[in-house]
């Protein structure tokens, strides 16, 4: 009896969501090559592989450095739950919905949870932090240093200061900025920083890569009760990851083979080049979107984040309408808002393999054709002239700069 369900076809869609991006067929090819077994001796060495590259695009010399198998979420997961107990206290800055997310997971920890917020579109403000933590004894402060919920990104290097001052340690979200944006996790003296596998590494879902350093890791190994989650116990995870190679779970292959690629890609790039293309197609971008009347979201230009960039949707515009629209007749996927920011917001990524000049004036010339069609007034061809003298600005400058 022949099945009913017939063979898989997804569309082959332009992805300029906040993730997942676009992902270049040399990490499709990685990931369809043959399944080996997770002890196999040959995967157990190709593991040190991945581990190597990751050092190199987190910038850091941590021993416990590997990819959880999980997405970005497992990340907070684990970044979170392995520092805190029972008589712990932490800070949360919570300025959209993934920072919310890392004090909803802190506070399902018996330690005391203080959150300091901020308006969507801003970052925590660093007084408010050390105000916070006066005169406690603070274990973690946790930071998304890109909120691509709402595209604002915070400045590490203040956060670093404040938890130097209340004695925490610094625990940093970037899963929608490594490798699109400078982190440098040993220059910044990130304690634990986690990532995602989707987004600027443009490989598929499913990978959380995380790096500890010693200090952390000291933490760690002292505390006085388990982890609450065994799969998110960093300890047990690197005895698989470390050099025993120890039985935890069993990896995904083919998610591994992807990364693995992926993270040979962005090397080959190199890291430099990498931001200097995601910041040059973004300032595109905003040029062109500025120029036919969009705001956007985060209105100081050194808060926004290079990766995704928010727009407003504006008024007598209909949000979901424009973004079907946009998939239907130019087969081109972007973000809404979601929360508090439902209708309200459009989030474009420019992340690793589809962060290039065509798919940004693609989109500028496609965005405009759905605006016009919804009464939006705006004159022809503003978008894409802007990006365009945007471009040659860039160019200009690397040309005297040379």
């Amino acid at each position: 009896m022949n099945s009913p369900i017939g063979e898989l076809l997804p569309p082959n869609r332009l992805m300029l969501t906040p993730g997942p991006s676009q992902i270049d067929p040399r990490v499709y090819r990685a990931m369809s090559t043959p399944i080996v077994g997770h002890l196999d001796p040959w995967f157990l060495e190709m593991m040190g592989d991945v581990q190597v590259l990751l050092r190199q695009i987190f910038q850091t010399q941590n021993r416990l450095t590997f990819p959880i198998s999980a997405s970005g979420s497992g990340g907070i997961e684990a970044a979170v739950l392995n520092p805190l107990e029972a008589g712990d206290e932490a800070i949360i800055c919570v300025n959209g919905a993934f920072s919310e997310r890392m004090a909803i997971i802190a506070e399902r920890t018996p330690a005391k949870i203080v959150r300091v917020e901020a308006p969507y579109g801003r970052p925590c403000d660093p007084d408010d932090v050390r105000r916070a933590g006066k005169g406690k004894k603070i274990k973690i402060l946790g930071v998304t240093h890109g909120e691509s919920s709402t595209s604002v990104v915070t400045d590490l290097d203040s956060m670093r200061k404040v938890a130097d001052e209340l004695g925490a340690l610094l625990v940093v979200d970037t899963v929608s900025t490594l490798a699109g944006m400078p982190i440098n996790v040993d220059h910044t003296q990130i304690d634990i920083c986690f990532s995602g596998s989707q987004k600027a590494l443009s490989a598929p879902p499913g990978m959380s890569p995380i790096t500890v350093n010693a200090r952390a890791e000291e933490v760690l190994r002292a505390r006085k009760t388990p982890v609450q989650s065994w799969y998110f116990d960093l300890t047990t995870t690197m005895n698989y990851w470390g050099k025993e190679r120890t039985y935890h779970h069993t990896a995904p292959i083919s998610l591994v083979f992807a990364l693995r690629e992926a993270m040979r890609i962005v090397l080959e790039e190199g890291l430099e080049a990498r931001w200097a293309r995601h910041r040059e197609n973004r300032d595109a971008l905003v040029a062109g979107v500025e120029a036919m009347g969009i705001e956007l979201f985060v209105e100081n230009p050194k808060d926004r984040q290079v990766t995704v960039t928010g727009m407003k949707v504006p008024a007598g515009v209909n949000d979901a309408k424009l973004r079907n629209q946009l998939l239907d007749e130019f087969n081109i996927e972007i973000g809404g808002g979601f929360g508090p920011l439902k209708g309200k917001l459009w989030r474009v990524g420019l992340m690793g393999h589809g962060c290039q000049k065509a798919n940004v004036l693609l989109f500028l010339a496609a965005f405009e054709k759905c605006l016009l069609d919804q009464g939006f007034r705006l004159s022809a061809g503003a978008g894409v002239g802007a990006a365009i003298r945007s471009y040659s600005e860039a160019h200009a400058a690397v040309a005297v700069h040379k």
